[in-house]
């Protein structure tokens, strides 16, 4: 059995999309709509699946069971409580909403409905990351003290939507960041109070595009994440977790951990492949419409992602430690 899907919108992460139905066991893409008729003629001709102008004549006129949000936040909402209130599972990219209010309100139309709603977090997907995860919780480092994430590169931003807070929500905060509230979430567990500091603005734009956002979880372990589309660190691991006993390492190559001690590294992950998390998120979620297993971002995940980035710009704005009031409803 294959769940059908519906591709709503076309752009940058829409094709990392079509390249991975391709390659799913479990999932066919089946239709897209864009509101720009030849990008979504020109996205099917690539992907073998029909086209439509709206969303709205996709899920009237389809077989769809499932469809995938990928236009920006601004739409999310309007979008996503439609298509779930005619009974379609929804798999919402990132970020989830622009406010908080917006997110629950999502939520509620997901619990009364009974349909699956969960919010893309391709690297919830990537085995390094889940194995990383796994050593943590066997102990292998010992008690977390220190979570460290950097997702730094220089994109040139001006023009993207991305860069329009009115659309977006914000900067590099709130895009690449909710990747990182996610991930250091899946590690930590709830996250208490945050803080964030602006860089110098390199590019001519409205938003910020270098933030380091500080944390503390719940359980009193600190994180520390480096955001920025104006700078690239070059670091050759994207999250590291320090501990009373070692450290564990998650990069872009290769994961390794080390114990105090030990004189060498061990190898554990070949890196990150986007395609294959972009392929196992697809086949988690469509698991969960067959009603054979959850998301791997639950409800509460996606609704803390948006609160606790909302907290983290009430601190980049106040220049304090500001608390993270973590699902306000029980989700």
């Amino acid at each position: 059995m294959k769940i059908r899907w519906g591709l709503i919108g076309t752009g940058r992460i829409a094709v990392s999309y079509g390249e991975a139905f391709a390659k799913t066991k479990n999932s066919e893409l089946i239709a897209v709509a864009d509101v720009q008729a030849d990008a979504a003629r020109g996205f099917a001709e690539r992907f073998g699946c029909r086209a439509y102008g709206s969303y709205e004549a996709m899920i009237a006129n389809d077989r769809i069971e499932a469809v995938l949000i990928c236009t920006p936040p601004l739409w999310h909402e309007s979008i996503a409580t439609d298509c779930m209130e005619r009974g379609y599972h929804v798999l919402c990219e990132k970020p989830l909403a622009i406010t908080i209010d917006s997110a629950h309100r999502m939520a509620d139309v997901a619990r009364r409905t009974g349909v699956v709603f969960t919010m893309a977090s391709k690297f919830r997907y990537v085995p390094d990351v889940i194995r990383a995860h796994q050593l943590m919780t066997e102990g292998a480092i010992g008690d977390v003290v220190l979570f460290e994430n950097c997702f730094t590169s220089r994109v040139p931003m001006a023009g993207r939507w991305n860069a329009d807070p009115a659309i977006s929500g914000g900067g590099v905060l709130i895009d690449n960041g909710t990747h990182s509230v996610d991930i250091m979430r899946y590690f930590l567990g709830p996250v208490d109070v945050v803080k964030a500091v602006a860089g110098r603005r390199v590019q001519d734009l409205d938003v910020e595009d270098t933030v380091h956002l500080f944390a503390i979880s719940k359980s009193g372990v600190m994180g520390n994440v480096d955001l920025s589309w104006s700078i690239d660190k070059q670091a050759e691991s994207y999250l590291r977790l320090y501990g009373s006993e070692g450290t564990i390492s998650v990069g872009w190559r290769s994961s390794a951990f080390k114990r105090a001690g030990d004189k060498e590294w061990k190898m554990f992950g070949n890196g990150y492949d986007k395609n294959a998390a972009f392929c196992a998120q697809i086949e988690r979620v469509s698991s969960a419409c067959m009603g054979e297993m959850p998301p791997r971002v639950s409800l509460a995940d996606a609704l803390a992602s948006v609160e606790v980035i909302d907290a983290a710009y009430a601190a980049l704005r106040g220049s304090n430690w500001t608390p993270v009031e973590l699902a306000r409803r029980v989700a």
